[in-house]
């Protein structure tokens, strides 16, 4: 039996990765180590590793890691203990695989620690392109540590494959996002109602706001200009999600609780979580912000995205997408756009890039084929001679 071992760090990330823990966690020829670390075990972002809990998988361990400062400081101090932490846990669990998603900081500390004890990589939702974050920088470093490669659409696999790696070992069998939607049991109206215990009046629409990493100290002066936006829909009722544990983030998620407080047509939650979020997609007119999820999963819902900056600038998207920049009056005209029949039929018609479903099992398959080889971490760079085909 061989051993993997999944790492989740954030809210967003573990519930993109539910349906790939399944499929490990029922093979019978595999054995699933979870670790849960980052803001999940923090109670500054809702200790979210009670949504682990609830799904009932088996945690193996959890590692705290994150450092009490939100700032440049704290977070070398995070990939520090991080470093030291699961270079002990690698040492304990000895897993014969390390599967990781996206472009987190932490996977920095983590996946440097994996190449040192020669654990393999898989790697999902590699080869995107967010301008706006330095989490392009972070995704395009762990595609390098990794053997495997899984990422959301054609074009990422070729980006991938540019970036020198064997074409044999890039898969695109759709992204986990599109996934979690084509499988969800959704909650009723009055379900989600009852799951949140608050009343919701319709038009809904759902916001998150997250801190653009790669130019510091923007945080309050672009959640100030969208929340003023928002300020002038007082019959739109607005469910936010706060901010990841990224520098800014607290800013971010402190100013969004005093607006909360002066407008009752607006509710703030750490997570939803992913049922109720993708719960509360389906019921809401729109989304307004610059998470991916704004771009990957929205547009299944045939809703309006309104992409707000240059944090998701690079990747991929659907014709529901309207981008504007962080200015307040950019703002109130594209949610006035996105209310407008002419644009609601657009998004209803609109066709997802990112696949439709059935991604966790093909990863699950590649993984064990992968294992049967006993590659290692060895792999070869792959020179382009000609195009990618």
């Amino acid at each position: 039996m061989k051993k993997i071992c999944v790492v989740t760090a954030t809210r967003a990330e573990y519930g993109l990765l539910r349906n790939t823990l399944d499929s490990i966690n029922k093979d019978p020829e595999l054995e699933l180590c979870l670790i849960v670390t980052g803001s999940h075990l923090s109670n500054r972002y809702g200790l979210t590793v009670q949504e682990v809990l609830d799904d009932q998988f088996p945690i193996t361990e959890q590692i705290p890691i994150l450092a009490d400062q939100n700032s440049e400081d704290g977070l070398i101090q995070t990939l520090s203990v991080a470093t030291v932490k699961f270079g002990s846990m690698f040492e304990r669990e000895k897993p014969d695989m390390l599967v990781v998603l996206g472009d987190r900081y932490e996977l920095l500390a983590i996946c440097q620690c994996a190449l040192i004890y020669g654990i393999p990589i898989c790697h999902i939702s590699g080869g995107e392109i967010t301008e706006g974050a330095v989490d392009d920088i972070i995704r395009n470093v762990v595609t390098k540590m990794s053997v495997l490669h899984f990422p959301g659409c054609e074009e990422y696999r070729k980006r991938i494959i540019q970036m020198g790696e064997d074409p044999q070992r890039v898969f695109n069998y759709g992204d986990v996002g599109v996934e979690n939607i084509t499988k969800m049991e959704y909650l009723t109206f009055e379900e989600l109602e009852n799951d949140l215990g608050v009343t919701l009046c319709k038009p809904l629409a759902s916001v998150t706001f997250h801190p653009v990493t790669i130019v510091k100290g923007l945080a309050e002066k672009q959640i100030m200009e969208l929340l003023k936006a928002l300020d002038q829909f007082p019959d739109i009722n607005f469910i936010i999600t706060k901010a990841n544990a990224d520098i800014g983030g607290e800013i971010i998620n402190s100013l969004i609780d005093e607006f909360v407080e002066t407008h009752p047509n607006c509710k703030a939650f750490f997570s939803l979580g992913i049922k109720r979020y993708l719960s509360m997609l389906k019921y809401s007119q729109m989304v307004i912000g610059n998470s991916s999820s704004g771009i990957v999963e929205a547009p299944c819902f045939g809703i309006p995205t309104i992409n707000i900056g240059d944090r998701q600038r690079g990747r991929l998207q659907a014709d529901s997408i309207i981008n504007c920049d962080v200015d307040s009056s950019l703002i109130v005209e594209a949610i006035k756009l996105a209310r407008t029949s002419e644009f609601q039929r657009k998004a209803h018609n609109t066709i997802n890039p990112y696949g439709n479903g059935n991604t966790s099992e093909m990863i699950v398959k590649e993984i064990k084929t992968y294992l049967t080889q006993n590659s290692g971490i060895k792999k070869r760079f792959y020179d382009i001679k000609e195009d990618i085909v």
